[in-house]
């Protein structure tokens, strides 16, 4: 079963979460500090592999099966992102959605790098986690 690293709306509480069916939570855990973390229109966030400028995302890990991921979770996701391979803190391999490449502007991105965590950023903008 693949690994998924979400660091958006199908973490627990968020409005996506439903899609995940039981799928269970590995850990809670970051990235390896070779990311930038976006804003897309304050919609949902997006990891950018970065050669130097890094920092370690927060987010959660899941155990998902192939069918889920296919069927569920993927449709779900918004045209800006792609299914990527990052490394995680621990110098492990998972999926993830990347921000597409290249990026077509279609929503503005606002660098939310020193944030690091997207429910810590939704509370910036006085909104409740999604």
């Amino acid at each position: 079963m693949p690994h998924m690293f979400l660091n958006g709306g199908a973490m627990r509480g968020g409005e996506l979460h439903h899609l995940l069916e039981g799928a269970p939570l590995l850990a809670e855990t970051r990235t390896a500090p070779r990311y930038r973390f976006f804003s897309v229109g304050d919609r949902f966030p997006g990891l950018r592999p970065v050669t130097e400028g890094g920092a370690s995302i927060a987010g959660e890990l899941y155990d998902l099966g192939w069918e889920l991921l296919r069927e569920r979770l993927l449709p779900a996701e918004p045209p800006e992102l792609e299914l990527g391979v990052i490394e995680l803190a621990d110098g492990s391999p998972s999926l993830a959605m990347l921000l597409r490449r290249p990026y077509t502007p279609a929503a503005p991105l606002t660098d939310i790098t020193a944030t690091a965590d997207w429910r810590a950023h939704l509370r910036t903008l006085g909104e409740r986690p999604r």
